[in-house]
């Protein structure tokens, strides 16, 4: 009895090991021969020629691929269990390209489209922006001949459902927003929304369709002469976008133009061609590539821009990055425009998007970008990823930001604009005029209330119940730009609010004073005379003076640090009034107002604005007017 069922399991045993074992034969044969054919092409003996030499490597990349095919097989055929393959590969995928560059990366299928919508300049929805705010989704701007407005969506309006699903609560997030609110063009969702004055729920049934992606933030007359523009991203719509810009400026009277490249993490290089042409004459070199594979390919002007002649200033900053980096570079090394702010972030590898089999993405390095003079943009990577992107961090900490004397680039990085100054390359473009990082963003107290989004939630919090208010005060952006000014009573209710979401605004202010005092305990505890010293005033006789000179001493850095304190105080009170003034135009009238807001404390707009009107400094930089 016990033989009837041992046999037939045994047979099924081997039947198992014989087919595993034909696989993994069938696999090393295939190696083997692999390998035979790479030996067969080696010389034996005596030295290779140039031609000989390249054989191995070649062979070398080809027995590494067939080894990862081989361990997959393996895997597949002779595994203890069925194994979900997929997310292995993608975890080795990312694991192999991060051991390349920081840039080459993997998208997987679900992420492409998201991935793109920057870029392609659109996506698929009902064309509102929206903020979370007590729990729950509410409408700040409906997007001017979306799907939104056609159906009568209005900015204050709460969106409580989406289709039949609740959308408050915990349901209250972008995420589900986004998943549940976006779809393709064409297709049906069904909104509830409350809104302040009208009972119970108010049902929209919105198609679909395209909506815009802007990536000219704002653009406006600073004065009867400078223009100003803010391009947020290198986009497909950017170069249409930045022409109606310019031609609408050009009406107004533009004759210098600060374009504002900051926090602009680059996009479509043919897009930086593009605008490039919007400011040089015709058959100027704008940026080549070159690469292992990758001839040298070179980019021109076409001399069919739009702004050609005139004063220029490009901001940048440490964010500004790829495409940014080679239009300010480019017009940088034509002299046509002074650049002014801080080292960009230096990304000057060009990636190129290879789809695989299932739809995913690969956007892998193949060459590197080169300005006009030369100049490669690209910073080192050569310490690996962590100490790549904490490159921002460090120069914070080598005081990179507040003072350009701590930046020391090497003569070999040395390049000639076609004016013959001298530029840098090595690491991103460097400006032609310093601006430090605003102290006022760095500090303390404001880092605390943007993390917690107090700000803009206290501005929401208003207007969600007042908006109707300050529309009927302020019915347009300029009558509220002129007449609305956070005042004294104003600040105390956000210092109050603030306080309330634990951000104390009293602690922040003794901040400074409390840190000068620390320091110089910490000097005295490293001092070893304070050891043999009974009293502060004996310490400091026995180092440089006696007690009464030293309490004078005191008394004179306490008032400094009182001055400094009140001086710090009103510079920061009087930033945030004007960042939550602008969050308030923004929310009232659009995003392209914020700016025009803050333009009055942007210390590096400011000094932008000083530059362009310096024409003794065009002159001496050899820039064209």
């Amino acid at each position: 009895m016990g033989d009837k069922i041992f046999v037939p399991f045994v047979n099924r045993r081997r039947n198992f090991y014989l087919r595993v074992m034909k696989r993994i034969l069938f696999t090393v044969f295939c190696v083997l021969l692999l390998c035979a054919s790479s030996w067969a092409q080696s010389p034996k003996q005596g030295k290779k020629t140039d031609s000989e030499q390249t054989e191995f490597p070649r062979n070398h990349a080809a027995l590494v691929e067939n080894k990862m095919g081989t361990l997959l097989q393996m895997i597949r055929y002779a595994y203890v269990e069925d194994v979900d393959l997929s997310p292995i590969v993608e975890k080795g995928i990312n694991e192999i390209l991060k051991q390349l560059d920081p840039h080459s990366a993997y998208i997987s299928a679900k992420d492409v489209e998201r991935t793109n919508e920057p870029l392609v300049g659109n996506f698929d929805g009902i064309g509102v922006s929206f903020q979370i705010h007590d729990d729950s989704v509410v409408v700040i701007e409906v997007i001017s001949g979306g799907p939104a407005q056609k159906v009568g969506l209005q900015a204050g309006d709460r969106i409580v459902t989406i289709d039949t699903l609740d959308a408050t609560g915990k349901n209250a997030n972008t995420q589900f927003v986004f998943t549940h609110l976006r779809g393709k063009k064409g297709t049906k969702v069904e909104i509830g929304i409350k809104r302040k004055d009208k009972e119970g729920i108010i049902r929209f049934e919105i198609i679909r369709d395209k909506i815009p992606l802007h990536s000219v933030d704002t653009y406006f007359m600073v004065d009867k002469r400078t223009g100003y523009i803010r391009l947020d991203r290198f986009s497909r719509t950017s170069d249409e976008e930045v022409a109606e810009a310019l031609k609408d400026l050009k009406k107004q009277g533009m004759k210098s133009l600060i374009l504002d490249l900051r926090g602009n993490v680059g996009g479509y290089l043919d897009i930086a061609v593009a605008l490039a042409d919007q400011f040089l004459p015709k058959d100027r070199l704008v940026v080549y590539m070159q690469g292992k594979a990758q001839e040298r390919e070179e980019f021109r002007t076409t001399g069919k821009g739009l702004f050609t002649e005139g004063r220029m200033v490009v901001l940048i900053d440490e964010n500004s990055a790829s495409a940014s980096e080679i239009l300010a570079g480019t017009l940088q090394d034509w002299d046509r425009a002074i650049v002014v702010g801080r080292r960009s972030f230096g990304k000057g590898l060009v990636q190129r998007p290879f789809n695989l089999p299932d739809h995913s993405n690969v956007r892998l390095t193949i060459a590197r970008y080169y300005t006009p003079s030369g100049r490669c943009i690209q910073k080192p990577y050569k310490d690996g990823m962590e100490a790549y992107y904490k490159d921002i961090m460090n120069r914070y900490r080598h005081g990179e930001m507040v003072h350009p004397d701590s930046i020391h680039m090497p003569d070999s990085l040395r390049y000639y604009t076609a004016g013959k100054r001298v530029v840098y390359g090595g690491g991103g473009i460097m400006p032609d005029v310093f601006v430090p990082a605003d102290t006022q963003r760095a500090s303390d107290y404001y880092i605390a209330l943007r993390s917690k989004n107090l700000l803009n939630k206290f501005v929401v919090g208003i207007l969600d119940k007042e908006r109707e208010t300050y529309l009927k005060n302020y019915p347009d952006f300029k009558a509220f730009n002129r007449n609305f000014e956070p005042d004294d009573a104003f600040m105390q209710k956000f210092y109050a609010y603030a306080e309330e979401k634990g951000v104390p605004h009293t602690n922040f202010k003794t901040a400074q004073a409390q840190k000068f005092l620390q320091e110089m305990l910490k000097e005295m505890q490293a001092d070893s005379t304070l050891a043999d010293s009974k009293t502060y005033g004996e310490y400091m006789e026995k180092v440089l003076w006696n007690e009464d000179r030293m309490k004078e001493y005191l008394l004179q850095k306490a008032a400094q640090e009182d001055e400094n304190q009140k001086a710090y105080a009103a510079s920061s009170d009087k930033f945030l009034r004007t960042q939550l003034k602008a969050l308030f135009a923004s929310n009232l009238y659009g995003t392209q107002y914020y700016y025009q807001v803050t333009k009055d404390v942007d210390e590096a707009f400011l000094r932008a604005l000083k530059v362009i009107e310096d024409k003794e400094l065009f002159n001496r930089l050899g820039i064209h007017d």
